[in-house]
């Protein structure tokens, strides 16, 4: 046994090479620099891609695939997986991965063109030998099904959902996927849909069936397989609506591609330090509110994950519904997204 008073010659060494890291990161001229007393967070990689591929995949969607410069493979991602994407003015938006994680050259996204989206109109301009810096790839959407599962998506919420739909396929699950749409020409994918297994897959547009029955496309009342559903924000709110009042017991596995309702708000009002304000309606979100004012402002998941739209608070309360501040973060920050005043004002640096 080795005597702590007295080690061995490699304990000395170790010992001082320790004791010289802690007076390099704690005492040296590089202290500030190496443990800054508010450090960045770096959340997965940062690429630039080449767009090998932007083409049309239905209307209004444009389906484009990214790869690197070099065609070297890029990190690998899992169903439901998502990248982080900052847009040629810097605007910040998320797009599932919507190809085969068994690919590790190219990444591919499909994008809906929103009616004054900004962002989404810069993504419909990409061509063949752009390139696009992105962030990721990242999972909030995880699909762990080990039997049988439903899978639910609406329009643009297929995204996600068609790599989930593979890999049950592969693995051999009893699966079904509703598919819901304004119409055919609308709904990307259907062809990859039904020519994967055609009698597993409805689709069921507004055009021919009509709005569809929440009740009869959860099953409600068949097997209580777990259900991976990702579509507009109406579709999810009564989906769990029914999930909590008529099958408690259901696994109901989501991704949102709007912003969720504001419940139980309260009206308040926000000031710039640059000057001016903005009312904020108590069924709106602080973001909302501002973009009337300032519509460039930065922003992209609008559900509190991404830190994408963190504003720094200069005076008043926030009460913080996010999933990035942590600590004392949250003294002096604020994701206009999601957060709200706490009281009947806040002043942020904007």
């Amino acid at each position: 046994m080795t005597d702590v008073e007295n080690p061995t010659r490699m304990l000395a060494a170790i010992g001082g090479l320790a004791r010289g890291y802690s007076r390099l990161f704690a005492e040296s001229a590089y202290a500030e620099r190496l443990s800054p007393p508010n450090p960045t967070r770096h959340v997965g990689f940062d690429l630039r891609l080449d767009v090998i591929d932007s083409r049309r995949a239905a209307d209004g969607v444009r389906l484009i695939t990214l790869a690197r410069p070099d065609r070297t493979a890029l990190p690998r991602w899992t169903p439901g997986a998502h990248i982080d994407v900052f847009t040629a003015s810097g605007r910040q938006r998320h797009y599932s991965l919507t190809g085969d994680p068994a690919d590790t050259a190219t990444y591919r996204i499909a994008v809906r063109r929103i009616p004054d989206g900004l962002g989404s109109a810069e993504m419909h301009l990409l061509r063949t030998g752009d390139t696009l810096h992105i962030r990721g790839p990242r999972n909030a959407f995880n699909f762990a099904a080990q039997r049988g599962c439903r899978f639910v998506a609406g329009g643009i919420g297929i995204t996600p959902i068609l790599p989930m739909l593979r890999e049950a396929h592969a693995k051999g699950l009893d699966w079904t996927l509703i598919y819901t749409g304004r119409n055919r020409d609308s709904m990307p994918f259907i062809d990859e849909l039904l020519a994967l297994d055609a009698a597993r897959v409805q689709i069921r547009t507004d055009d021919e069936h009509g709005v569809p029955d929440m009740r009869e496309i959860l099953d409600i009342d068949g097997p209580a397989a777990p259900i991976y559903l990702c579509g507009p924000s109406a579709m999810l709110e009564s989906a769990r609506r029914l999930i909590v009042t008529e099958a408690p017991g259901r696994e109901l596995h989501s991704e949102r591609f709007a912003p969720p309702p504001v419940v139980d708000g309260t009206a308040f009002r926000i000031d710039f330090a640059s000057g001016g304000s903005v009312e904020v309606a108590a069924d709106e979100t602080a973001l909302a509110a501002i973009r009337r004012v300032k519509p460039d402002v930065r922003y992209s998941c609008q559900q509190g994950f991404c830190g994408a739209c963190r504003v720094k608070v200069l005076d008043g309360a926030v009460a913080h519904h996010d999933r990035v501040l942590i600590g004392d973060e949250r003294d002096d920050s604020m994701m206009i997204c999601v957060s709200r005043a706490a009281d009947d004002h806040v002043v942020v640096d904007l």
